[in-house]
């Protein structure tokens, strides 16, 4: 069977949003119109029944345009691993670079990611403040008969997509969240239904009282004289038409959330061929193939997380461990990476944090308007999906594996390390002291613990002490910190028995450590870390 490509997956639920956003915003835009038209036709002067149907049909294209334009924009942002956009001067410089022709392809790739992030808002704002213009001149006017200046509806209808925008873009609703429990479709799109609608209104409301208050400025200004049922019809239809433009960009935004962070399953039907022969390669393939942080990959890193943590799919789990043990250590080394990475990420930036070049760069580290610390954590959801799936993994292994691939493969000692290593680097880079005791301590008279000598630990500054509570780079990671433990403990809960026996015979650091140097801290921090585990001390 041949792998199925990577790119498959996000077009098929491309066109899906496409096609279903196309029938929502219809049915809406239809209702709505419907409902406004025979409610104010007494206000309004009657046309012809050509013109009328004439002038609807052309709004209902042009609101639909309007919609595919908001469409095409949010998926082109959207995107499951937060970024941090680049600020205007460094945009300026990137695009200064590339127009005199100073090597662009030299550009280092996190500011070429950051300048393109930075194009992608910029086409998003333009996109929604041109979608407004179009979908509110599409809702109003035709309702008023052509009663109202197309150039005025207009241009309300662009600063209401202009405030939309900037309002997604603060509130980094582009952002793909992947929900913890997963559902039907329908019944997921339904749960979000009354959150559209309740933002939809508040924005609507906002939008309104701005309109009125301008016009009103302006009408005191200049002297215009509007006769005031005139004006309240006018700022009626605004309302209406407005809550219809958020309301259908509110629900685009949560179908669109709702198709793409639905779990795949990367693996051929049950009972199949390929099932019996291979059936995890295509899981395999999209793990390694696909371009890191893509959603493909984050598609897979659920999958591979659900296969591990449930008995849904026990078959699938048991091929992992097939006699060779290639597939187990290819599933291992997979979700070793991004745990890798983390604490090679926060190993760096503690090292730099340390040279002393200038004081001023430590207090930029503890400043809290600083994101450069929040982008070592971007790729959080990945590692806490890692170190769920390979402590599931392991625990099953001790009953699942019948060749014992887990064990002769040096896996569990690699597990293990990471995820400790791991864990000692989020614990410092969140300013949690962690004094490492000498595994001989002295024990005086009466069972008292005398203080073990310093044994030289260098002790990293903080980097998240002083952070308030609740703010975003808290969260994750003391998130990232806590999903580590549970880890550690189900993997430990699982072989409590093995390795208290190599404890006490001087087996534990051999079977348990990795004989090399660990990607953070030292083999002696790891040993003494797991016996706090073993003991259930670890907090």
């Amino acid at each position: 069977m041949s792998p199925l490509h990577p790119d498959t997956i996000p077009r098929k639920r491309l066109l899906g949003f496409f096609i279903w956003q196309s029938i929502h915003s219809t049915l809406l835009f239809l209702c709505f119109k419907t409902l406004l038209a025979v409610s104010l036709l007494k206000a309004t002067k009657p046309a012809s029944a050509s013109s009328s149907v004439v002038g609807f049909l052309i709004a209902t294209i042009f609101f639909e345009l309007s919609q595919l334009i908001y469409s095409a924009s949010l998926s082109s942002l959207s995107s499951p691993n937060l970024n941090s956009p680049a600020s205007p001067f460094e945009l300026g410089l990137v695009l200064l670079r590339l127009i005199i022709g100073s090597q662009p392809l030299a550009l280092p790739p996190e500011a070429r990611r950051r300048a393109e992030l930075s194009l992608r808002i910029t086409a998003f704002v333009a996109a929604c403040a041109v979608s407004g213009s179009v979908s509110v001149v599409a809702v109003c006017w035709a309702l008023g008969g052509g009663g109202f200046s197309v150039s005025v509806i207009g241009f309300k209808g662009f600063a209401v997509g202009l405030f939309y925008s900037l309002f997604y873009v603060y509130k980094q609703k582009w952002l793909l969240k992947f929900p913890i429990i997963q559902r039907p479709l329908f019944f997921s799109f339904k749960m979000g239904v009354p959150s559209a609608i309740r933002v939809a209104f508040r924005l609507s409301a906002i939008a309104y009282v701005f309109s009125a208050a301008l016009l009103a400025l302006v009408k005191f200004h200049f002297k215009i004289h509007m006769p005031g049922k005139n004006l309240m019809f006018e700022q009626i239809i605004f309302f209406f038409g407005t809550f219809v433009v958020f309301l259908s960009w509110e629900l685009s935004h949560h179908l669109h959330q709702v198709l793409h962070t639905k779990r795949s399953i990367f693996a051929p039907p049950r009972g199949s061929a390929a099932a019996e022969t291979n059936p995890s390669e295509p899981l395999l393939f999209a793990l390694e193939e696909s371009s890191p942080s893509s959603l493909v990959q984050y598609l897979a890193h659920l999958d591979l997380c659900m296969v591990c943590e449930s008995n849904v799919d026990s078959w699938r789990r048991a091929a992992f461990f097939e006699e060779t043990g290639e597939t187990y250590k290819r599933v291992v080394a997979v979700c070793l990476r991004p745990l890798e990475g983390l604490a090679s990420k926060l190993a760096g930036s503690l090292e730099n944090s340390l040279t002393d070049d200038t004081l001023k760069q430590t207090n930029q580290l503890l400043h809290p308007s600083n994101e450069s610390q929040l982008e070592l954590l971007n790729d959080y959801q990945l590692c806490a999906w890692s170190a769920r799936t390979i402590a599931s993994l392991t625990a099953h292994s001790h009953t699942e594996d019948r060749f014992g691939v887990a064990q002769l493969s040096g896996s569990n000692s690699s597990v293990i390390s990471t995820l400790l290593s791991c864990l000692l680097a989020v614990e410092t880079f969140s300013g949690k002291r962690s004094h490492m005791q000498s595994s001989h301590q002295l024990v005086g008279p009466g069972g008292i613990r005398w203080a073990a000598p310093n044994s030289g630990r260098r002790d990293f500054p903080s980097i998240v002490m002083g952070k308030k509570r609740g703010s975003l780079l808290h969260t994750r990671a003391y998130s990232v910190a806590d999903i580590l433990k549970v880890s550690i403990y189900h993997i430990v809960s699982v072989f409590h028995d093995e390795m208290q026996n190599a404890g006490k015979s001087g087996l534990l650091e051999r079977d348990w450590i990795v004989t090399g140097k660990p990607v953070f801290g030292t083999r002696e921090a790891l040993l003494q870390k797991l016996r706090l585990f073993l003991d259930y001390k670890a907090s």
